[in-house]
């Protein structure tokens, strides 16, 4: 399918914001948020930082390209709206990508101002950890259904099955409960490093640990969990939906989780190390997205499709 202008840049746009995310994981994972000081927006209390150490330019590019990526939805917002009629789905999209993009540079203004970068290990950066991670998948998902709907998808619409909806609304609750207790894995991991893994383990169920580390344990166990739970909801949606598409993104999805798991093995294999923290972290953003566009997929308006919760009443009746 030939895409026009528009839809090229709204997909842009969202492959620019991923790298924008795993560049802000970089800056944590070498513990450079603290490069510009406690001054926001400016650096160091300075327009242009003067003779920067190797931290200040890390975290001072890490706000360049996070205000580029807010220069990119604005226009991404503005051409919606001067592209598309009212009414078009599009619109919706663009007008939620620039809300949370406001809110993600909000967020990341106050970890600056309170100081909750570095080597501070307060439960309050724990929290803003948390609300930054489920702002920053938000922000993806808002990206990646503008660019989606552009390319041509449908309008969504949610009716049918309760049971149905109830399981993907888990799926999603699922995705954002793993990436939140990655991302503070992930701080953990960084402010707390160990020599081997048998050192890390020991740590992690020792009752005198920061709790960053006793934390740790539980990452492991929600992804399994939940990794299993996401395939089966792929098997059902791909296999009930008569739909290519919707197959494709089911098989994509598990496939995609698979891997994720792998990575999170060779990371703690690893000791978590900066670069394999980095690809645990895209591999996630790749689950996030896709999910989102399963769900989007299989709840798109379409009068010649068979309704998902007949055919799923169907095959059921015929299992028993």
């Amino acid at each position: 399918m030939k895409l026009d202008t528009f839809t090229k840049y709204a997909w842009g746009v969202l492959l620019y914001n991923i790298f924008v995310v795993l560049w802000g994981a970089y800056v944590r994972a070498t513990g450079s948020g603290a490069g510009c000081g406690s001054h926001w927006p400016l650096c160091n209390g300075e327009i242009l930082p003067r003779d920067p150490q190797i931290e200040t330019l890390i975290e001072f590019s890490h706000r360049l390209s996070s205000g580029l990526a807010l220069l990119l939805v604005i226009i991404l917002f503005i051409w919606s709206f001067r592209r598309y009629p009212r009414g078009k789905i599009v619109r919706l999209g663009s007008s939620l990508s620039l809300i949370f993009i406001i809110t993600e540079a909000l967020v990341g203004a106050g970890l600056v101002l309170f100081e909750w970068v570095a080597e501070d290990a307060s439960i309050g950066r724990a929290i803003s950890t948390a609300i930054h991670l489920i702002n920053t998948f938000l922000l993806l998902g808002a990206l990646s259904l503008t660019a989606w709907w552009a390319s041509g998808g449908r309008r969504v619409e949610i009716k049918g099955s309760r049971l149905l909806i109830l399981a993907v609304i888990i799926g999603f609750v699922g995705v954002l409960f793993i990436g939140i207790s990655g991302a503070v894995t992930a701080l953990g991991d960084t402010l707390f490093p160990v020599e081997s893994f048998a050192e890390g383990l020991e740590q992690d169920f020792s009752e005198s640990s920061h709790f960053l580390i006793r934390l740790r344990v539980w990452h492991p166990v929600i992804a399994i969990i939940v990794g299993l739970y996401l395939i089966f909801l792929s098997l059902l949606l791909g296999m009930f939906k008569e739909d290519q598409q919707t197959k494709r993104f089911a098989i994509a999805l598990s496939g995609l989780f698979i891997a994720q798991l792998i990575a999170g093995v060779i990371n703690l294999a690893l000791l978590a190390p900066v670069w394999m923290q980095i690809i645990h972290l895209f591999l996630a953003d790749l689950v996030w997205i896709t999910l989102i566009l399963l769900a989007a997929n299989t709840y798109a308006i379409d009068p010649h499709r068979v309704d998902v919760d007949q055919s799923i009443s169907k095959g059921f009746k015929k299992d028993v």
